[in-house]
């Protein structure tokens, strides 16, 4: 998993790797030539030439070291910036539905914290790992030049060491993965409560959203500090077993100078390869540490992968959606729609047409559909069954970004992009110009309140800066400024005042002389005037005609008025109106 991150740079990589080889043998030829020094000293020879054979080798050491250090360095930063880079796209290239039933907190915890733990895993462990293992090899095999008997010592301890190591590291891996799991939830409650503070506060749950997200900081706590445990007792065992070697070759050591079998000088060099033991001994243990955060991180990212991608066009045909004609600009037929296989359909074989041009409302009681016919025409959802065509041709010979440039959206809860209010104007459109601005700022009544900031258009936009309904404003004065072939609008004036909704009303009535305008009536007050209103019930059409029409024929359309205190309340309870049959 984590060479799949590393592939892209195997050749930086393997190079990397060379030149730790080359600082390592060049660290194991230091003890010879300090026991070459010693047996020059007692036989009273010259010393020049150990001594420039250790500069040398100190020389070289550092440039293969500054070498190594910076190429690791650019590779880490270069597999962090892929994988978010990865991770980036696939969240944009991702089908919506899936998408959203992630926590976007957890989302966002996987192109930062995750990436984080991926970099010295994927880069320098790797590297690490086995420039240490050969490292160790390569001390062991000296030391059994220099005497056999001292190296079986130190082999016993290394092979307890590294039996006892390995014993450890699944519980240190599932215990980090376990803190980054509570980590990334904690990460998604608090970005959710942070946007609905204002709810948070009003509710008086403080205390209690709090608790539930600091419990998850607790269990990450938790699984944290039971990784430190068992990484610090990994690491006594493997320093106190170094340490243990040295005591026990100094002993034996000791013993075998005393009895001649080896001279002051190989015991010297011995020990001075057992203090270079402990370096592939800690490099060893740091790396197999890293490397258990890197693989759940690793684990964590190619999960992302599992959310689909967003369908592509048809290969046969594929083509852009012709424009133009005297039909309807898009026709569902006989669709069906579910959120999940095996849910209850949020759509049961629905026809319907929207015009090219003019005024179309979807209402109905909360659970209807009206979203699902939305996320339809948007191809944020595919239909279980059933065809769409757009301008007559079929949408699935058409990618999503082609369906989605005919259309503008205006969300109800109207989303800042972050920015400032000239980039989220120009957002779908950045080739507008600035009279084309003032234009629909004019028509959303926005102007003054604009001119009146200090940087005008220049001015940051974020949450607070502005009103609901100035958001609202901005979010529709941006779908105007796209001129697109149809606009929808879910409830696009719900956080207006009575004088700006009739001025709003008027500008989306001008553009419906010119182009398709679908609107999700959530208060029929925006919807009385429509050209043709679409009336739903548990995923179906109910009926269709004017608001004079339905008010007049159709119970439910009535109810829903009635509700809302629209309308004549003389005429809704007249005895003459007659109902319809629903079709």
């Amino acid at each position: 998993m984590l060479w799949s991150f590393v592939r892209p740079h195997r050749r930086k990589l393997a190079l990397s790797l060379v030149l730790a080889l080359l600082g390592s043998a060049l660290q194991l030829a230091n003890p010879l030539v300090i026991r070459l020094v010693l047996d020059t000293v007692s036989e009273a020879g010259g010393l020049m030439m150990p001594v420039v054979l250790l500069l040398g080798l100190f020389v070289a050491g550092s440039v293969f070291g500054i070498w190594h250090w910076i190429m690791v360095g650019t590779i880490a930063e270069k597999v962090v910036l892929d994988a978010r880079t990865a991770l980036v796209r696939r969240y944009f290239r991702a089908a919506l539905i899936p998408l959203s039933r992630r926590s976007s907190g957890e989302l966002v915890t996987r192109a930062t914290s995750d990436t984080v733990l991926l970099r010295e895993a994927a880069s320098s462990s790797i590297i690490s790992l086995i420039n240490g293992g050969v490292l160790l090899v390569g001390t062991l095999v000296m030391m059994g030049i220099l005497d056999l008997v001292l190296l079986s010592v130190t082999f016993t301890a290394v092979l307890v060491v590294t039996l006892l190591f390995l014993t450890l590291m699944p519980s240190i891996a599932k215990a980090q993965e376990q803190a980054q799991n509570s980590l990334g939830l904690m990460g998604g409650i608090l970005e959710g409560s942070l946007r609905a503070i204002r709810t948070v506060k009003v509710s008086r749950a403080e205390d209690r959203l709090g608790g539930q997200i600091l419990g998850h900081a607790q269990d990450s706590a938790r699984h944290g500090i039971r990784s430190v445990k068992r990484e610090a007792v990994a690491w006594t065992i493997a320093y106190g077993g170094v340490q243990l070697a040295i005591i026990a070759i100094l002993g034996v050591g000791a013993l075998r100078v005393g009895s001649g079998d080896i001279g002051v000088s190989t015991l010297i060099a011995f020990l001075l390869y057992a203090f270079t033991l402990m370096s592939p001994v800690m490099e060893l243990s740091q790396s197999m540490t890293a490397l258990q955060s890197g693989l759940a991180a690793a684990r964590r990212i190619r999960d992302v992968e599992a959310v689909p991608l967003e369908p592509a066009a048809d290969a046969v045909g594929s083509r852009s959606p012709a424009t133009g004609g005297d039909g309807p600009l898009v026709e569902l037929r006989g669709v069906t729609a579910r959120y999940a296989p095996g849910a209850e359909p949020a759509l049961d074989r629905v026809d319907l047409a929207i015009p090219r041009r003019g005024h179309t409302a979807i209402v109905g009681p909360s659970g209807a559909g009206k979203t699902t016919v939305f996320s339809l025409l948007l191809r944020f959802l595919e239909p279980e069954d059933g065809r769409l065509d757009l301008d007559g041709s079929p949408y699935r010979e058409s990618s999503p970004q082609e369906i989605r440039g005919r259309f503008a959206y205006v969300e109800q809860d109207a989303p800042v992009v972050p920015g400032t209010i000239r980039e989220n104007l120009l957002f779908t459109n950045p080739d507008a110009t600035d009279e084309e601005v003032r234009r629909v700022l004019d028509e959303v009544r926005l102007s003054d309140k604009i001119d009146a900031l200090d940087a005008g258009l220049d001015s940051p936009l974020d949450a607070t800066s502005l009103s609901g309904g100035q958001r609202q404003r901005i979010a529709l004065a941006r779908a105007l400024l796209r001129t697109p072939d149809a606009l929808l609008l879910d409830e696009a004036t719900s956080q207006v005042d009575a004088i700006t909704e009739a001025a709003i009303t008027e500008s989306v009535r001008r553009h419906a002389d010119r182009a398709a305008v679908v609107t999700i009536a959530h208060r029929l007050s925006t919807v009385i005037q429509a050209d043709g209103i679409i009336l739903m019930e548990a995923g179906r059409v109910r009926v269709t005609g004017t608001h004079e029409e339905l008010l007049a024929t159709d119970s439910l359309y009535r109810e829903l008025v009635s509700a809302l205190h629209i309308g004549d309340s003389e005429r809704l309870v007249s005895p003459d109106a007659e109902e319809a049959p629903v079709t």
